[in-house]
């Protein structure tokens, strides 16, 4: 339950627990470290040696920072993924298995390495150098069989995160998806950024999804409108609720129907915006999937994104779900409907 206050800031009540907590979320995606360097992170060539303030080593890939959120949020949550047998494998499921995601269905692949990315951090900024190594290795029959293991287990939910990384699978996730949804599973698509630049296979995918989270950067990518908020329209049109990272500013979403949900951001000052968009998309599911309006969701999500920079790496400050659903943060949010 959510209260308007006559300054528009909205509060969110804590609903009591019930069974669609139990409720679990598979993630599909990228599972890889991040080496995240800090200071004077712009490269001069010529042999000429930098000296950095920090390095760390942490968990990394959309998809593993994502269920890395959920289960900060006390949601059960399956990760499908690919590794290699080295130690960054083993270092990455090592941790996330510590944090109470499920890694039984992270492949480990003996002829390919473990994904690295070096994330040259700038405190608001960021630039990434990925080596994909196992990333793209998932197969169709991983799937599937993700599917088929986990009917048992409470599934209902299906999350797909950074589509780009995963070009062998995207020719078989329209069917995949749709069958999800045919056997009672609410789908999304977290695409990330794409390093071709060419954002190709959405289209396919959009009729069968139930949220798209893109930031406001590929929501113009990804609906061919350089005004983020039509572009995201034209989107929603499609399928997808779709909720629009933007940062600082906050965040909005727009439904099928063109109402809109719109929630501003807070000041403060980033330590480091790794992973702040996969936080948001583990709260926003969390609460979306609980049936929590979406205005109330976007709240959570925005404030979950915003913890997240405040710390080093994707993971070191995920909240968990007391701190953004008891005491949440006084946000301006609006509902409106799309003229």
């Amino acid at each position: 339950m959510h209260t308007v206050g006559h300054d528009g800031a909205v509060s969110v009540d804590q609903e009591p627990a019930s069974g669609a907590r139990a409720a679990r979320v598979l993630v599909v995606g990228d599972a890889n470290p991040d080496l995240v360097l800090t200071g004077d992170v712009v490269p001069r060539f010529s042999q000429v040696e930098q000296l950095l303030d920090d390095a760390s080593l942490v968990i990394g890939g959309s998809a593993s920072i994502t269920a890395h959120g959920l289960a900060r949020l006390g949601r059960p949550v399956s990760l499908l993924a690919a590794v290699g047998d080295d130690h960054f494998g083993r270092f990455l499921t090592g941790r996330l298995e510590e944090a109470g995601v499920d890694v039984r269905r992270v492949a480990v692949r003996r002829d390919l390495p473990t994904g690295l990315t070096v994330a040259l951090n700038r405190g608001a900024d960021r630039a990434m150098l990925t080596l994909p190594g196992a990333l793209d290795s998932l197969t169709e029959q991983e799937l599937y069989g993700a599917l088929d293991d986990l009917g048992t287990e409470g599934l209902r939910h299906v999350h797909v995160a950074s589509l780009f990384l995963l070009p062998s699978l995207v020719p078989c996730l329209p069917a995949f998806l749709a069958h999800a949804r045919t056997r009672g599973l609410t789908t999304s698509l977290d695409t990330n950024g794409d390093p071709s630049e060419t954002w190709l296979g959405v289209d396919a995918l959009l009729p069968h999804l139930d949220v798209l989270l893109p930031n406001r950067a590929e929501a113009v990518a990804l609906g061919g409108d350089d005004d983020p908020r039509l572009a995201a329209a034209g989107l929603a049109a499609r399928g997808p609720l779709t909720v629009v990272k933007d940062g600082p500013a906050g965040a909005w979403a727009v439904a099928g129907d063109g109402e809109v949900a719109e929630v501003g951001g807070t000041p403060l000052r980033a330590v480091d915006t790794t992973g702040a968009g996969d936080t948001f998309d583990a709260a926003f599911l969390d609460a979306w999937l609980d049936g929590v309006p979406v205005s109330d969701a976007l709240v959570r999500a925005v404030a979950a994104g915003a913890r997240s920079v405040g710390a080093v790496g994707g993971t070191a400050g995920q909240p968990t779900r007391d701190q953004i659903v008891v005491n949440p943060p006084r946000l301006s949010t609006s509902v409106r409907r799309q003229p």
